[in-house]
């Protein structure tokens, strides 16, 4: 088993190596290898622009409209995502198919990598959802779990539901034309934010659910306390990453620790 870490562009607050550390630290002999950007070896003319294609073809523009495979893109919008991958722009308002991204991320691995013996966990910035059958709509998610798994920085900000109140708040602030910076202050601590030096924290958590998918093929815990925990509100998210006392349930900690006895 190896563990390989890319960054898609990712959060200044977010430290690959930091994270490549824990998973050391959790996971004993298993190698760990950061490749950084996922595009670097992929670079000539050709793949950039069949990656840029394949990636604009993954926007969602409505989110009550779920995008068909094989969709074909604006011009201007591919030339967007070959600036994107080539590192001269940044992903910012773009909302992406999650499932379609991580297609594309996984046709960026070579097929000696797509097995079973490897671990493949990109972290981005792209926000990303995925279309929901029960009320026909798609849902931002943080992340996206198999070959390989996705994990968006911005999706952690944006995907995990503020508390009720901001939003009641939030429309009366908007109302009347009030700063939004004000109200954020309000409820600081209480959710992750954009510049939030909590963020690699919390992120080690996602991580580890990569892992476990890739061990077990369940990658969350219905313990809240435990890092695995599936949370769908910030302040579930702070609590089971940060806050509840211990990393992982009793169950996940014993698997761990025979995992690691192999």
């Amino acid at each position: 088993m190896e563990i390989i870490l890319y960054d898609e562009g990712t959060a200044k607050e977010l430290d690959i190596e930091e994270i490549a550390r824990y998973l050391a630290q959790k996971m004993g002999e298993v190698k760990i290898e950061v490749r950084g950007n996922p595009f670097v070896f992929n670079l000539s003319h050709d793949k950039v622009s069949d990656y840029a294609r394949k990636i604009a073809g993954a926007k969602i523009q409505e989110v009550s409209q779920k995008i068909l495979s094989g969709q074909e893109p604006l011009y201007g919008e591919i030339e967007y995502e070959k600036r994107r991958i080539l590192g001269k722009t940044k992903s910012f308002g773009i909302l992406y198919d999650g499932f379609h991204l991580q297609r594309v991320f996984c046709e960026i691995i070579s097929r000696e990598e797509r097995s079973i013996e490897f671990v493949h966990i990109f972290f981005t910035n792209r926000l990303f959802a995925t279309w929901d059958d029960s009320d026909r709509r798609y849902h931002l998610r943080t992340s996206v779990y198999g070959i390989p798994s996705i994990i968006s920085t911005t999706g952690l900000v944006e995907a995990p539901a503020k508390p009720r109140e901001y939003y009641l708040l939030k429309q009366q602030y908007e109302r009347f034309g009030k700063d939004l910076t004000k109200l954020k202050d309000g409820f600081k601590g209480r959710f992750i934010d954009y510049e939030d030096e909590r963020l690699a924290g919390v992120i080690k958590g996602y991580a580890m659910q990569a892992v476990f998918y890739f061990l077990t093929g369940a990658p969350f815990c219905e313990d809240k306390g435990c890092r695995l925990y599936n949370a769908h509100w910030q302040e579930e998210l702070i609590f089971a990453q940060l806050e509840s006392g211990y990393e992982f349930c009793p169950w996940h900690t014993k698997f761990l620790m025979k995992e690691l006895s192999w």
